[in-house]
């Protein structure tokens, strides 16, 4: 099980399909922290501050923020995938065989054409 913190744009269907593989995911409208323009950098901190890995689709300034602050509780940047079920069970994968989140960046892409897993 991980302990997630996902970010104001993710989506809630991904978070659902998380939380019944076990996974403890925090929203930011669940923290009360929703439509406040909170920056990244806060975003990362707070995530950090009570210790769970970030679940985000910025990608982009995500990463960017791993390179400069390295000491955080993990990063999950994905893109978007419209089946979030299949979204939720490749983050479930991507992490399965993990000790720990902490100071790591994951990137989860949307299934390809060619893999129809």
């Amino acid at each position: 099980m991980a302990f997630f913190y996902a970010d104001e744009q993710y989506p809630k269907r991904v978070v659902e399909f998380l939380r019944t593989l076990g996974h403890d995911v925090l929203t930011v409208q669940e923290a009360g922290n929703a439509n406040q323009k909170i920056p990244d950098e806060e975003v990362l901190a707070f995530a950090l501050s009570i210790n769970r890995a970030i679940l985000t689709l910025n990608r982009r300034h995500f990463i960017k923020l791993h390179t400069l602050q390295p000491d955080h509780a993990g990063i999950i940047v994905c893109k978007d995938d419209s089946n979030r079920e299949r979204q939720a069970a490749r983050i479930n994968e991507a992490i399965a065989n993990l000790e720990t989140l902490r100071g790591m960046l994951i990137r989860v892409n949307r299934q390809s054409v060619e893999d129809k897993s």
